[in-house]
């Protein structure tokens, strides 16, 4: 298909993965968060991936460099935008009455400049990650990153209301594929699915409460 320019234009798969399971401290996996990237990594094996972009946390890059091993030749790539970070921070006027002072003071633990920052590089990620991608062939892409972002690109995919990045709990390599095509809307393919994970592996990223 051709864009408004008159370039052709090509689906775009954007495969999404939170990292795996991380140690209290964040500064790498645990066990079973390394398990979880290396079977995400055989899962995906034979995908005809472009590309693993990656946040710059160690819970992500070492996810993002567990994954590439398992993969044949697929350049793994860090990236601000593929971060951990607010990426809109609502006002008081959008959210339901019963869930604004949590989430606002949720919100307000992230210091001013740290929030709008997100802003910025959830502006960024949209414009590398989304969308049709130039050319007649499709593209296949993984982003590993981590729950805040999973949830703002589902929220666009779906075209929900902007603050409804919230609530969206992605599970430790759990799957996400969105797919960006020419003249149509996002479709969300496929969402936190674990079926390449062991019982004992899922679940680890969500809060008890929301297990079942």
């Amino acid at each position: 298909m051709t864009g408004t320019d008159g370039a052709t234009m090509a689906d775009r798969y954007l495969y999404v993965a939170r990292h795996g399971e991380a140690t209290p401290d964040e500064s790498g996996l645990t066990d079973a968060g390394r398990r979880q990237a290396a079977l995400l990594g055989e899962r995906l094996r034979g995908v005809p991936l472009a590309a693993v972009h990656h946040g710059p946390l160690a819970r992500a890059a070492e996810t993002a460099r567990l994954i590439g091993e398992r993969l044949d030749g697929v350049p793994v790539r860090p990236g601000e935008a593929a971060g951990d970070y607010v990426p809109y921070e609502p006002s008081r006027e959008e959210l339901p009455a019963e869930v604004a002072d949590p989430l606002l003071g949720f919100l307000a633990q992230f210091p001013a400049e740290e929030r709008k920052r997100g802003a910025e590089l959830a502006a960024e990620a949209m414009t590398r990650f989304t969308g049709p991608v130039p050319g007649d062939e499709p593209r296949r892409e993984l982003l590993v990153t981590h729950n805040f972002l999973v949830g703002w690109l589902v929220r666009d995919a779906l075209d929900a209301p902007a603050w409804r990045w919230t609530g969206l709990n992605h599970g430790n390599a759990a799957l996400t594929v969105i797919r960006y095509a020419p003249g149509r809307p996002p479709a969300l393919l496929v969402y936190n699915d674990t079926a390449h994970l062991p019982e004992d592996l899922r679940w680890t990223g969500f809060p008890p409460a929301l297990r079942v």
